[in-house]
């Protein structure tokens, strides 16, 4: 969860100008994909940043719901099978949302470079006079 954090704050503080990602196709290995199967960067630019508040936001509810929820206390059988199914469904879960956060990490990091790639190819290099 933190490295998809970290990957998202330095997007943010990397990408001044998402208006240079539109057109810009993701890159498997160094090799442009097919322009037809997938969204410009821009797009997944927006994307990205539309999501973060929904997983802070989801984050914020399951702390909320499991500080609220160790207050309760039952010895039942009954309920001790239905925790026992709970914890498997939420451990399911739970590598889901991290294969997500891990794709999602991923996309960031990708996004990030391929941005500074853009501004390395536009801006001249110090060395090199621009006349």
């Amino acid at each position: 969860m933190e490295q998809y954090f970290s990957a998202i704050q330095k997007m943010e503080q990397e990408v001044m100008f998402p208006s240079l990602l539109r057109g810009v196709f993701p890159q498997q290995d160094g090799v442009p994909t097919a322009q037809g199967t997938h969204t410009d960067l821009y797009e997944r630019y927006q994307l990205l940043k539309a999501i973060k508040p929904v997983v802070e936001k989801g984050l914020a509810s399951v702390t909320d719901q499991s500080q609220t929820g160790a207050d309760t206390n039952t010895a039942s059988d009954d309920n001790d099978t239905m925790d026992a199914q709970l914890e498997e469904r939420l451990s399911h879960h739970l590598a889901g949302l991290q294969q997500v956060l891990t794709h999602l990490t991923r996309d960031t990091n990708a996004l990030t470079r391929r941005y500074s790639q853009i501004l390395e190819q536009i801006s001249p290099s110090e060395g090199q006079p621009s006349w």
